[in-house]
């Protein structure tokens, strides 16, 4: 029988992150055979020979080399390019992961071109819409023909959407298997004794929303509220590049930078800062992909923002959603042995990309009318990518 062609789409270095464990056990399977595409959408340094050697995987088999620029030019370039790839080599079906500008791009391609779309991720929602995120997850969602859900609240949604249940499988979160894929390399890593920091002694903090970093009377707020954490707690602060230009920008950076207790570091790659979250008191955030981290990890969670794409770390995990003004009383509570315990939402083991490639065969490769032979999930994380070297 002939290999169902599959495409993988990854636009950034998180991208790759979770499309990695996917690829691992997709490799292994005889009925497909993988194209890694590489969108280009964010230059990253990060993209090196190196990264991808820790993941384990090879270098794309296709770059469509984008570039930055507005949503509207990366969408509209990821399109172009994509297509006219597709015309030359088309998939049997493309996956695309999270919800940025190249995984509404490629959905739509392949939406026009009648080629099968999944989408890993699926089902998430903030309910607020000034986020392009949440644009391109609602429109990815309607089009995408396979949805692969992390949690029961991506069911609920896409229902309360009206998608048809046939769609939707919930596989759990792929991020999970990319911390286990990386766990060995993660615990190596030597950052948390370079900074001189004790285990469970300090708390690190990431923030880079436009609602917490772009405008000056928030960011004064939180850069006043993290000076006096810090005095009680070290504080470590790898700086995204928009939020210290802000920093500097309102007069801000040399009193965060000089505050007792703070210690601002570079941005850092997903080993070096997973080991400083792993030893970590408690995280304060406004990213996403953090609040499933520390509800996997049990380490609670502060989230600077109203709402979340990901409830499930709140109902079920360590997350709590706060506000500048409640900073700081939250983390006393933290640290006076309060915040929530939490627990780790089922399915969210490192299995996840074996009960992805169990779906694509059930639904694609099966004869019609016959049940898949779903291959078993491993009792443990595959970790082949993993080396100490």
């Amino acid at each position: 029988m002939e290999r169902l062609k599959i495409d993988l789409i990854a636009a950034a270095r998180p991208n790759f992150m979770k499309v990695a464990p996917l690829y691992h056990v997709l490799d292994e399977e005889p009925w497909c055979s993988l194209r890694l595409v590489h969108t280009g959408q964010h230059y990253d340094r990060n993209m090196s020979e190196a990264f991808f050697r820790d993941l384990g995987l090879p270098s794309p088999d296709l770059h469509l080399g984008v570039g930055s620029g507005s949503h509207a030019e990366q969408t509209a370039n990821v399109m172009l390019a994509y297509e006219r790839a597709c015309d030359d080599q088309p998939p049997d079906l493309i996956v695309v992961v999270g919800d940025v500008n190249s995984t509404l791009a490629c959905t739509l391609v392949g939406s026009k071109l009648h080629i099968p779309v999944a989408h890993l991720e699926a089902g998430l929602r903030s309910r607020d819409r000034r986020m392009p995120e949440e644009i391109n997850r609602l429109v990815t969602d309607t089009l995408a023909d396979i949805l692969w859900t992390p949690s029961p609240d991506g069911d609920e949604n896409l229902a309360a959407e009206g998608v048809p249940p046939e769609k939707v499988t919930r596989v759990g979160n792929i991020m999970i298997d990319s911390y286990e894929l990386m766990r060995e390399r993660i615990e190596a890593s030597g950052e948390r004794r370079k900074l001189g920091l004790k285990d469970h002694r300090y708390a690190v903090v990431t923030l880079h929303r436009p609602s917490n970093v772009d405008a000056e009377g928030p960011l004064t707020t939180l850069v006043r509220r993290l000076a006096g954490i810090a005095a009680k707690l070290p504080l470590v602060f790898p700086v995204h590049p928009r939020t210290r230009k802000s920093l500097e920008a309102f007069g801000l950076w040399e009193g965060l930078s000089g505050a007792p207790g703070m210690q601002i570091v570079e941005p850092l790659g997903y080993v070096d800062f997973m080991n400083l979250v792993c030893g970590a008191r408690l995280v304060i955030t406004d990213s996403g992909g953090v609040q499933e981290e520390t509800t996997y990890l049990g380490i609670p969670c502060l989230t600077l923002r109203t709402t979340t794409e990901r409830p499930v770390t709140i109902s079920e995990g360590t997350n709590r959603l706060v506000a500048a003004g409640e900073l700081v009383p939250a983390v006393d509570e933290i640290l006076a042995g309060g915040g929530a315990r939490g627990r780790r939402p089922d399915l969210w083991d490192g299995h996840t990309a074996a009960r992805v490639a169990a779906d694509i065969r059930r639904r694609l490769v099966a004869a019609p009318g016959r049940d898949a032979e779903v291959p078993d999930v491993p009792e443990t994380p595959v970790r082949r990518a993993v080396s100490n070297s």
